[in-house]
């Protein structure tokens, strides 16, 4: 890895790395700068190798901040959960219910994050010797968020507080239907708020306007594992943990924080990074039962990372809310019964099946309608938006994901049904697309709606969509321009074939956990002759590349088959091209061989 000259970090256009200003995907491949001197002092502090040190350097991570991010620990990076605005008054009013006997639900989004955050508490409170109930909504018939209907029917069951875990905060009405009918309720989130705030009993999101804890980067599983340390540390002052009654070891449930963490993409920086990091320990210790069942409908054999909870587990948790049954995640991470746990992974692996069959159907629809509109080289107008009647409402977020990848551009899409359409967006780096959907229903295009900087969801009737497609694209159009004048793939460093090693990945796994805030390294492999590229499943390409040392590795290009890069690859066997992608263990072949992921190809001698 070479150092950024400093000429080149003042130069609007630095020079690009291996000469490739556009790739096959069209970026600009530039090396991700460093300090050569800090990387060494980085290197020398913690006794690592200088490949260590320079990618933590190349994260932007001072010298003196290194062994806190190389070790991430609670000890070091846990903050005061009572600087979260709302979060003591909140944890009081729980103990409150507590020791009044009064009946307490938990009412959660369907997703990984609503699901870990259902039953972290539900855990937690099961510690305590409280019972619980947990509301998960239908996303088909009742939506995101709560609902009065909702909110009536547990005051009906005799509920006197809620807990609404990642949502609530922009919930007005049916919030105050709540509190006109006597319910108390708590608002335990982390999406985007507008200045005025729902009239609840607390509002606990450090994303707040009002709200200076600078822990906006938390997923609301993380806010609620603040809200038990919280409440652990209030009862322990009032003495109420007894040789009977033993206060819970809030570290048992860093497996579940972890995996909500992981799967709802913020930033592994500051707290996250030890809660993902030590959650990942607990997590390979299988000591929960729902993890582990899905753990091994999923096939994972070996200690579980990042990408097992984001690929492998959290798409199963998620399948029950998408096309099944809404709160299979939030049972199956809750129960202590292995039986259960089996029974209830194995349905959501059905489930998970089922799911990508209805997605491939409504992507297929999507790219064709998009494809009419704009030809099938052309590019769409600021925002891809595709929007029909019957499509699945439960894959539409993943559907908007695939649009976004292709088209490398915000992607919404909507599923028309009775009048109204549920969207679900998805986002490119440095375009909010929370405010922008917030702003949309202050201008009285939607029904609801809200999110965060690179996902949001909303309801809009079926007469406005027109409207809030050109509202969309004005309103982004300054942000995706200069988004999209900037697509850059940032190279850690340059290796030789011979060099990707799996001592290599040994080493750098030592700077993960990787995740969104903190990418996993990107090597470029210069000059690699195409030996094979084979179609395998769907949409993805297997390569074999080899230099001329003789050494060669195999490669996947994943939903690539059909793509320009894909093109490229497939027409490009016996000619010379630099790779870029992510290194990892080939754990299916064995032995130590090593691969490449893909993230882009560049065809040598190309214009």
């Amino acid at each position: 890895m070479t150092e950024q000259p400093e000429a080149e970090q003042a130069n609007s256009q630095p020079k690009a790395l291996l000469g490739v200003a556009n790739s096959a995907l069209g970026q600009r491949w530039l090396q991700r700068p460093f300090i050569a001197r800090h990387a060494q002092a980085v290197s020398d502090q913690l006794g690592v190798s200088l490949t260590v040190g320079q990618l933590i350097a190349g994260r932007g991570v001072s010298v003196d901040d290194a062994a806190v991010f190389f070790k991430p620990s609670l000890r070091d990076l846990m903050p005061d959960p009572a600087s979260i605005l709302d979060m003591t008054t909140g944890a009081r009013r729980i103990i409150r219910a507590i020791d009044f006997g009064e009946k307490i639900a938990v009412f959660g989004d369907y997703d990984v994050d609503g699901a870990t955050s259902s039953a972290l508490l539900t855990r937690y409170f099961k510690a305590l010797g409280v019972p619980i109930r947990v509301y998960i909504p239908d996303r088909m018939v009742e939506g995101y968020g709560p609902n009065a209907a909702a909110m009536e029917s547990l005051r009906r069951e005799g509920i006197d507080l809620v807990i609404t875990v990642d949502c609530g905060t922009l919930s007005f009405e049916p919030l105050k239907a709540a509190k006109d009918i006597g319910l108390e309720v708590i608002v335990v989130d982390h999406h985007k708020a507008e200045p005025t705030l729902p009239d609840v009993a607390a509002l606990i999101n450090p994303n707040r306007l009002d709200d200076e804890s600078g822990q906006g980067q938390l997923a609301a599983v993380g806010v609620a594992f603040m809200l038990t340390v919280e409440i652990n540390k209030l009862l322990r002052e009032a003495n109420w943990f007894k040789a009977e009654r033993p206060e819970p070891d809030l570290r048992l449930l860093l497996d579940i924080v972890a995996l909500g963490t992981v799967c709802d993409v913020v930033p592994l920086t500051g707290v996250n990074r030890a809660l993902v990091t030590q959650g990942l320990k607990v997590m390979a210790g299988r000591r929960n039962a729902g993890i582990t069942a899905l753990a091994d409908v999923g096939r994972v054999s070996e200690a579980p990372g990042t990408y097992h909870a984001g690929f492998v587990l959290g798409p199963r948790v998620n399948a029950g809310g998408r096309v099944g049954e809404a709160g299979l995640g939030a049972r199956l991470l809750a129960t202590d019964n292995p039986a259960e746990a089996r029974q209830i992974a194995e349905k959501l692996d059905a489930y998970n099946g089922e799911r990508r069959v209805i997605e491939a159907d409504v992507l297929k629809e999507a790219l064709e309608q998009v494809e009419k509109a704009v030809g099938i080289n052309g590019a769409p107008d600021t925002v891809v938006i595709a929007c029909a009647e019957g499509w699945h409402a439960g894959v539409i977020g993943i559907v908007a994901s695939r649009l976004k990848d292709k088209y490398r551009l915000p992607a919404l899409v909507i599923a028309l049904e009775n009048g109204e359409g549920k969207g679900s967006a998805r986002s490119i780096s440095g375009v909010d697309l929370g405010a922008a959907v917030i702003e949309a229903q202050h201008k009285g295009l939607l029904i609801k709606g809200g999110g965060h900087a690179m996902a949001a969801g909303l309801t809009v009737a079926a007469n406005q969509v027109e409207a809030l497609s050109a509202f969309l694209r004005d309103h982004m159009r300054a942000a995706v321009a200069k988004a999209s004048s900037s697509q850059v793939l940032k190279i850690d460093t340059v290796i030789a074939l011979s060099g990707a090693t799996a001592e290599l990945i040994d080493d750098i796994e030592r700077v993960g956990p990787f995740g969104a805030g903190n990418p996993g390294p990107h090597f470029a492999i210069p000059e690699v002759d195409l030996l094979k590229a084979d179609r395998v499943g769907e949409n993805h390409l297997r390569c074999i590349f080899k230099s001329k040392d003789g050494s060669s590795i195999k490669a996947m290009a994943f939903r690539q088959a059909d793509e320009p890069l894909g093109h490229l690859l497939q027409t490009g066997i016996g000619r010379r091209f630099h790779i870029a992608g992510k290194l990892k263990k080939d754990t299916w072949a064995g032995g130590g061989k090593v691969e490449i992921t893909l993230d882009d190809v560049a065809l040598i001698g190309a214009p």
